[in-house]
């Protein structure tokens, strides 16, 4: 009986003990069910979920169904439209908009999602650094410098460290310009940031709306006062992948484990003349990056991007031009945003090096001269920009027309009192009908942004004889005799002349002098040269001096004298010479030869007493002669003799 007594409880005990290891393990799979619930909970991709939903909610909600007072209904109504106004506003890059979106995502989070200074660590790992990915360094870094230094966090940043220097990175023999994700992870290491409950949400709440409705990885550099931001410029295509599959399945595996890069790891910077890569930020996916080039450039609904119109060219909200490029024109989606800053937009801020004074000067005169001025140079050196610097100098009683591709100077918004309108072209308006109705706007100056078509270069030829007082435009020829080529060539294809010296003719005795600007492989900006066009007369030197000859020999010299002359002129006269009124020497800016008599004589009918008075004493300090009373072209300050413009 007691054996069987014990081992009745033994067996009980051990039923127990098995029950109570089943209730706590049960106990612990509950407790790990509902932390594991929890961190999903706070992750980005549950919160950007919520925040979709919500914000779909209250712009779709009827009004008039939840039974509310008068008031109240007007109040709510403002709101819902308020909400969807901005929410279609902040996608074409308006920062009011997109602030509006941030503070109500912001308020969202944190009064109906619950997000507290504990869990809103599961988003971002704010406290503990070795967690913390490139992207959400950098992130958090521009957050606090911007709000310091609000739209200049960038520049200062990248000023601070050093960022936009020549370097070498592994893999590479040669060095680029590019900023690493171990810079900025330096960077934040350095700066040891302590960030509060508000600034962790803040920066949790970007990275939300720009995955929502922002811009991706590159939303707040886009904002940055910068030169400008592109992407999907480098990196393997998707499109490359399937190739490299079937060929190297080596290069395959260190595509797909991030070693090479991809078309949706390439996010560029234009910053100072400088193209830097900014090889921390990706958009991760390539679907993302076609999102951003879906919605970057809709400002204005400029129509369709599709495969048959594989390329758009529009302006955003905030002045910046972008373009954009798909499948199959291009290999890959790609962007490029192009920001002009108008505050900057002064000769004094642009001409920095020595001989500035003397360059800032010969400038503005040229520009209260009224001469016909060509601004020439490759991409991205800064014409557009020295373009609305020189404007700042014609006079106010001058109307200004404009004609653009797209939207670039914004002229308006620099003078907003001056009579200037601008022209662009559309799909259904081409450059040369702009130009057509440019004649009928009482317009004195007319300004075109940029020659890239025969029609407007023929039809600019024509209005500076004719339809205005002067001519401002920029082009991309390299020297000087390459410009007068190419209008040359415009009006011949175009058909307005069918002679190529006729044509060449009417193009020197229009254009007066040309800007040339460079930017150099450090990505420094400056002008090279200031070239003026001299047309040649073409005299008449034909004699009748075998009148006077007794013997036929004679003659029939002066005769093959006079056949000589009109052969010249026919095969090989040379229409015009160009001489360097200034030139960029040894990182100095000198004046050189003097400008033509005829010239100067014309600029001075233009201006008015005091910048005649100031160009005739700039003439005379420069170039040892009065302006008013100048006999020599080619006498110069140091007795030198014309020199021809440099042949780049």
């Amino acid at each position: 009986m007691l054996i069987n007594f014990i081992l009745i409880v033994i067996v009980l005990l051990g039923a127990g003990m098995l029950i109570m290891r089943s209730i706590t393990k049960k106990k612990e799979q509950k407790v790990e069910q509902e932390v594991e619930q929890d961190d999903k909970t706070y992750t980005l991709e549950k919160m950007t979920e919520f925040v979709k939903r919500r914000l779909d909610e209250i712009t779709k909600i009827n009004l008039y169904d939840i039974g509310l007072s008068e008031e109240e209904l007007k109040r709510r109504k403002k709101k819902k439209y308020e909400l969807k106004k901005a929410l279609k506003g902040c996608t074409y890059g308006d920062v009011n908009d997109k602030k509006y979106v941030k503070e109500l995502i912001y308020d969202l989070l944190l009064k109906e999602y619950g997000v507290d200074e504990t869990n809103i660590s599961k988003a971002i790992p704010f406290d503990i650094p070795s967690l913390l990915t490139d992207q959400d360094k950098f992130d958090i870094l521009i957050y606090m410098y911007k709000k310091e230094f609000g739209y200049e966090a960038l520049t200062q940043m990248i000023k601070k460290y050093n960022l936009a220097t020549l370097k070498y990175i592994s893999g590479e023999t040669k060095p680029s310009y590019v900023i690493t994700g171990e810079e900025i992870s330096d960077i934040f290491e350095k700066e040891q940031l302590v960030l509060s409950f508000a600034d962790k949400l803040n920066v949790v709440v970007q990275r939300i709306y720009q995955h929502y409705k922002g811009y991706s990885s590159i939303d707040e550099v886009r904002d940055m006062n910068i030169d400008g931001v592109s992407g999907g410029v480098s990196g393997l295509p998707e499109s490359f992948l399937s190739q490299v599959a079937q060929t190297d399945g080596d290069y395959l595996d260190q595509v797909l484990e991030n070693k090479v890069p991809r078309a949706c790891d390439s996010i560029w910077i234009f910053f100072q003349g400088k193209s830097i890569r900014l090889a921390f930020l990706s958009f991760g996916t390539e679907s993302e990056l076609k999102r951003v080039c879906q919605n970057i450039y809709k400002y204005n609904n400029p129509g369709q991007l599709s495969d048959t119109n594989g390329y758009k060219i529009n302006e955003m909200k905030d002045g910046s031009r972008v373009v954009v490029v798909r499948p199959s024109f291009s290999e890959t989606w790609a962007f490029f945003v192009r920001k002009f800053d108008v505050k900057r937009a002064t000769l004094e801020q642009l001409i920095l090096f020595p001989g500035k004074e003397k360059a800032i000067d010969l400038l503005k005169f040229l520009v209260k001269g009224a001469r016909i001025i060509s601004l020439t140079g490759e991409q991205g050196c800064g014409k557009t920009t020295m373009l609305m610097g020189m404007i700042e100098n014609i006079y106010e009683t001058m109307n200004i027309r404009v004609q653009e591709t797209a939207f670039e100077l914004h002229l308006r918004k620099i003078y907003p009192t001056r009579n200037i309108l601008t022209f662009r072209e559309t799909e259904t308006i081409s450059g040369q009908e702009g130009l057509d109705v440019q004649k009928k706007t009482d317009g004195s100056v007319n300004i075109i942004g940029e020659v890239a078509t025969d029609p407007v270069a023929s039809w600019m030829i024509q209005a500076a004889q004719v339809a205005s007082k002067f001519t401002l435009f920029t082009h991309h020829a390299k020297t000087f005799p390459n410009l007068v080529t190419a209008l040359r060539n415009s009006m011949l294809r175009t058909g307005v002349f069918t002679d190529e010296r006729t044509a060449e003719e009417q193009v020197v005795q229009v254009l007066n002098f040309d800007i040339h600007l460079v930017k150099d492989f450090r990505g420094r900006r400056y002008i090279e040269r200031v070239t003026e066009c001299i047309p040649l007369e073409d005299k008449n030197e034909y004699n009748f001096d075998h009148r006077k000859e007794k013997t036929l020999e004679g003659k029939m010299d002066k005769f093959f004298d006079n056949a000589t002359h009109y052969f010249t002129k026919v095969t090989d006269r040379q229409l015009y010479t160009y001489v360097n009124i200034m030139e960029y020497i040894d990182g100095e800016y000198v004046l050189t030869n003097k400008i033509s008599d005829q010239n100067i004589k014309e600029m001075r009918s233009n201006m008015d007493e005091t910048d005649m008075e100031a160009f005739d004493r700039f003439v005379e300090e420069n170039w040892g002669t009065k302006a008013s009373a100048s006999k020599e072209n080619t006498v110069t300050k140091r007795g030198r003799k014309p020199k021809q413009a440099l042949q780049n």
